[in-house]
């Protein structure tokens, strides 16, 4: 005990809390705030060193602090102004899927250097790599789209707000950061748009030239076709029928005559006029006969160019057909192809759905983060109560009864006599005597 204390006679209850009271010994020998103000007064030394030295790190840390601004740029996603009934894009897709692939080249890594190199950014770090302001910049940027209002229960994907919000330690290149990312976002946006319109027109362009030709050659191939089946086609038939029909009658009016001419021949010539005149007769015969036969290979000849006629008839349905059906695509890839330029025009003179800015990237004011100050007095404050803890389980370590009311709480005995230590009074040394014992 830090002082002398005699114990005189104990009530009755104090020997039945003897377990009781060597638990609150081991608690510590803190029993009132006077306890406590002796505690701090004895570990002063303690409490001042940790307190000192919490100081100092919390200064470290807060001059260690930077400040970082944000600041943010708002897109609105505006609809078309003709409706689609009457102009339908040759954008297909939603918004939120088109903005995300936007933001995957907006923050690829080529994009992100280049944005570096163009806003000048790192310029005072240059022992960052490229991967590293890559990944800052990745951190610093956040991207977020708000969904347009549904209409019934299902989600078409469209988005109504873009919000691009940049952090960075100066206010001038948190605004000029979070700006430019909105720029390349509209423009991607645009570009996008453009090109994709672009190439549908230009397919469909192809698509029709492509059927042009098809329907060209198609054309030219009946043409050949006519001129190779030119007696065997429906509309010569008829012709050929009545020429073949004068044919046979030519040939009747020749079997005729050579009728007439045999029955000459076969009567009986006695003179020798008609001997002669039989001769004659029987030269015309074969003239007549030659003549015939002359007659029928024609009359052959034009029967088997109309044999083919059926054929060539269905031929020239099928030909018929298939010109039907190239004149269709015609039709279909010009109809196409008309409503992607009105699309195309559309895009140009940014008459579709398009990104424009609502809200532009303020100049913040303030930082977001805790001020130095602040910090610097937080951190001494936390200093503080662990100097006291400290000095607590310094004090809880060593429990010591130093008073009367400590020796009746914690033994439930009451002390007659309390003997305080005397100290001897310290001599003055002087610098030689120090120096001595030294």
């Amino acid at each position: 005990m830090a002082n002398g204390t005699c114990a005189g006679g104990a009530p009755p209850e104090a020997h039945g809390t003897k377990d009781h009271a060597g638990d609150d010994e081991r608690m510590g020998s803190i029993f009132s705030i006077s306890d406590f103000f002796d505690m701090l007064r004895r570990r002063r030394r303690l409490i001042a060193l940790v307190f000192l030295l919490g100081c100092v790190l919390s200064l470290i840390v807060a001059a260690a602090q930077r400040h970082m601004y944000t600041s943010s740029e708002v897109l609105q996603m505006q609809g078309a102004v003709i409706p689609g009934d009457l102009a339908p894009s040759t954008v297909q897709g939603s918004s939120a899927r088109r903005l995300q692939l936007i933001e995957q080249q907006v923050m690829s890594r080529g994009a992100i250097l280049a944005l570096i190199e163009e806003l000048g950014l790192f310029t005072d770090q240059p022992g960052m790599t490229d991967v590293q302001q890559v990944a800052a910049i990745r951190e610093a940027v956040s991207i977020t789209g708000v969904a347009a209002a549904r209409e019934g229960f299902s989600d078409d994907g469209q988005v109504s707000l873009l919000r691009i919000t940049a952090d960075w330690p100066t206010a001038a290149g948190a605004q000029a950061l979070a700006h430019e990312i909105s720029r390349r976002t509209v423009s991607l946006s645009v570009a996008t748009r453009l090109d994709q319109s672009r190439e549908t027109l230009d397919f469909f362009m192809l698509q029709e030239d492509r059927a042009r030709r098809d329907l060209q050659a198609l054309e030219r191939e009946v043409s050949a076709y006519r001129e190779a089946n030119t007696s065997a086609l429906p509309s010569a038939t008829e012709a050929v029928q009545r020429e073949i029909a004068a044919l046979n009658e030519a040939m009747i009016g020749i079997d005729r005559r050579m009728i007439a001419l045999g029955r000459q021949i076969a009567a009986p010539a006695e003179s020798r006029v008609e001997r002669r005149a039989r001769e004659e007769q029987q030269a015309e015969m074969e003239g007549l006969a030659e003549e015939r036969a002359l007659l029928q290979r024609n009359i052959d000849a034009l029967g088997a160019s109309i044999a083919d006629t059926p054929e060539t008839a269905a031929q020239l349905e099928d030909y018929a057909r298939r010109i039907t059906a190239r004149q269709e695509a015609v039709e279909a890839a010009t109809a196409r192809r008309k409503e992607a330029e009105v699309a195309y025009q559309l895009e140009t003179q940014r008459q579709a759905e398009r990104l424009t800015v609502l809200e532009p990237a303020a100049l913040p004011d303030y930082p977001y983060t805790r001020s130095r100050k602040a910090l610097a007095v937080l951190g001494a404050f936390a200093s503080l109560v662990v100097a006291i803890g400290a000095a607590f389980l310094m004090d809880l370590r060593h429990p010591v009864i130093r008073s009367a009311a400590q020796m009746e709480h914690a033994l439930g005995l009451r002390p007659v006599v309390s003997i305080p230590q005397m100290r001897p009074p310290r001599r003055k040394r002087s610098l030689r005597d120090r120096l001595l014992r030294r």
